[in-house]
């Protein structure tokens, strides 16, 4: 445990840091099963709406260094493939 004071905030801060962003990425992998199961579905209309939301989603997270730039791009560019796929069939 931190003895100085400025070591307790730095500590307090990103403990609060590490909880907020723990929310982000449960959202984010929530969204991402609830978009798989659509698919699953073949409720591909709903899914072609949940698409640009995820996306943003994944975005702000790369902006607010949550997530890694390419993690974010593989996991848009594997759903619209995923989309692509379910669309055809």
């Amino acid at each position: 445990m931190p003895n100085l004071q400025h070591a307790k905030k730095a500590l307090r801060k990103s403990q609060a840091h590490f909880e907020r962003n723990k929310l982000i990425r449960a959202e984010i992998d929530s969204m991402r099963r609830k978009y798989r199961k659509l698919l699953e579905a073949k409720k591909i209309e709903e899914a072609k709406a949940m698409m640009p939301v995820l996306q943003k989603k994944l975005d702000k997270a790369v902006k607010k260094n949550i997530m890694k730039l390419n993690s974010a791009s593989r996991t848009v560019s594997r759903a619209a493939a995923n989309l692509a796929k379910a669309t055809v069939k």
